[in-house]
């Protein structure tokens, strides 16, 4: 059995309102994708990196220059996220029982033990989406502008590693793309095949915004540190 990472790293910067794409930004001195895909070696993964084309030559820049020899392939992603994961299956000569995580490469806090239970559980029940509670208060909107009260108890915040036997992913993605495909998740649940919970983590967050990066670093810091 293989463990296979796909880490998807498509980001251009504008939202973030950073001329340098977020996964690049420095995080403890190091680009926030670097860590990504050091957690993912721990994990023993064989991983596979999505970029954009235009990003691949600065990505090299960057390794040389950070002395960054982690082995992984790299795969020029598509024009969305369901084409770039779709990409990078075709990079993936994958066996019966092998397992493939996907994962944000804008997630480089991610610990270990989360990756370990998402590749456990997939191995036993086929597929495994880590989730955490949601904990503030959710109102529904309406198309009229009124709105209704959520019970949170019965809601969670989808995570990655969202992790899958191999074949059921790559089944799962002869679809055509269809823009309500939100993740990885929703393009299996498509196929007809049932989506099984794990339990995420806090530290697990994305990089979105710019305060992100100081968050990031305090957790670092303090109780997200690499095992």
């Amino acid at each position: 059995m293989t463990r296979y990472a796909i880490i998807v790293a498509g980001g251009s910067g504008s939202r973030f309102g950073s001329a340098i794409p977020k996964q690049f930004l420095p995080l403890a001195g190091t680009p926030v994708l670097m860590h990504t895909i050091n957690r993912f070696a721990a994990a023993g993964a064989t991983i596979i990196l999505v970029l954009p084309q235009s990003q691949i030559q600065y990505w090299n820049q960057l390794c040389q220059q950070h002395s960054f020899t982690q082995p992984l392939k790299v795969v020029a992603g598509g024009d969305n996220r369901f084409g770039s994961v779709k990409n990078a299956l075709a990079a993936i000569d994958a066996s019966q029982g092998d397992l493939i995580a996907v994962h944000d490469g804008v997630r480089p806090l991610v610990p270990l033990h989360v990756i370990d239970n998402a590749y456990a559980q997939a191995a036993s029940l086929g597929n495994a989406v880590p989730v955490v509670a949601v904990t503030d208060s959710i109102r529904q909107t309406g198309d009229d502008g009124t709105s209704c009260a959520l019970d949170r108890s019965r809601l969670v915040a989808v995570q990655t590693p969202q992790t899958f036997d191999a074949m059921m992913l790559k089944r799962a993605y002869t679809a055509d793309y269809d823009p309500t495909f939100t993740d990885d998740a929703s393009v299996v649940e498509r196929a007809g095949f049932a989506i099984h919970l794990v339990t995420g983590d806090p530290c697990n967050i994305k990089i979105t915004h710019p305060g992100d990066i100081e968050v990031a670093e305090t957790l670092l810091k303090n109780h997200c540190r690499h095992p």
